[in-house]
């Protein structure tokens, strides 16, 4: 009698426990990613994180580690790949060499979207399936924002730039050469000083930091030039894709060409707000070149591209067939998305 009443309070405690437990508990991926928890990189983390798991009814769920808290991101490909984390956001640009397919999309091509060249970086990406990513399982792409000039004095034209200091990142150092500029390379928390100082006159690139940054303060001229964007990507292990379930790779497929829309138009819109609250509050001067300087831009660093080209056709890549295909995709999605 004595077991009898064990076995059933045995039974009636598994019970308990199984109403208190769910069948099967969410399986929880870890998301890497290195720059501040409010830059757009992360902002578009939180939100595909946010969709998975609304996606897929709690079945999975996302820990985010923004800011370089699980991985740097010199690291973060290696990371990725080894399990040190599930998914992880890296820059190609950040790996000069490493990339040499993605690298295509850093050169100075004209895009003035965002939205425009994250739908084409992914565009890119499915029709070629590039070798270097062979180790991963990429996940979603985007790409910043046009690089443009911000500056203490007046870019009205090419001239006005000649002999100008401006700060400028990986190969926007190159092109600031190639236009007459004194390229300057430095981490960009230390810019601001630099401006103050006057290290620097201005730095080239995307026109969100004016309000990020508070650049706006310093740099009251600023001149469109839509030089190049930054291509990322959102990778992830192939051991952690291998292990969810197939309606779960499903929902990850069906959400990167949707990411890269989001993330550009965000990117975009991101812009367009701080240029307006840099006017209201600073009174900023916009400047665009003149047909005469674009096309004297676009012949002067037009040995850049064709560097490119030379390595990534020493890299068994077809580099003229893909710049034709991005340069069509470009102009097809301009039109879509919104540019010049």
């Amino acid at each position: 009698m004595r077991t009898l009443v064990a076995v059933l309070a045995a039974a009636v405690l598994a019970a308990g426990l199984a109403v208190a437990t769910p069948a099967s508990a969410a399986r929880v991926l870890s998301y890497a990613n290195f720059p501040p928890a409010s830059t757009v990189p992360c902002i578009q983390m939180e939100r595909w994180a946010k969709e998975l798991e609304k996606r897929t009814n709690g079945a999975v769920s996302v820990q985010t580690y923004p800011g370089g808290t699980l991985l740097t991101a010199k690291n973060m490909f290696r990371g990725v790949q080894t399990g040190q984390a599930d998914i992880g956001c890296i820059s190609m640009s950040y790996q000069p060499g490493a990339f040499p397919f993605s690298f295509a999309m850093s050169q100075p091509l004209g895009f003035s979207s965002a939205a425009a060249a994250s739908v084409t970086l992914w565009q890119m990406y499915v029709k070629y399936h590039p070798e270097e990513f062979k180790d991963v399982k990429v996940v979603a792409m985007f790409t910043s924002a046009p690089s443009n000039l911000m500056a203490k004095e007046p870019i009205k034209t090419l001239a006005d730039l000649k002999g100008m200091e401006i700060r400028g990142a990986g190969n926007l150092s190159e092109i600031l050469a190639a236009l007459g500029a004194v390229p300057v390379s430095m981490p960009m928390p230390d810019v601001p000083e630099a401006v103050q100082k006057g290290v620097v006159k201005g730095l080239l690139t995307s026109f969100e930091v004016l309000k990020d940054m508070n650049f706006a303060e310093m740099c009251r001229y600023e001149t469109v030039t839509n030089l190049p964007v930054y291509p990322f990507a959102v990778i992830m292990n192939k051991r952690a894709w291998a292990s969810l379930p197939k309606d779960v790779q499903k929902v990850i497929d069906d959400l990167s060409l949707e990411q890269a829309e989001w993330t550009g138009t965000y990117w975009d819109e991101h812009v367009k707000e701080a240029l307006d609250w840099s006017k209201q509050n600073f009174g900023i001067a916009v400047y665009r070149l003149s047909p005469e300087d674009k096309a004297t831009m676009k012949k002067e660093i037009a040995p850049l591209v064709d560097k490119w080209k030379l390595e990534a056709t020493k890299a068994g890549l077809p580099a003229d067939a893909i710049l034709k295909d991005i340069e069509a995709a470009k102009t097809a999605n301009e039109a879509k998305y919104g540019g010049e």
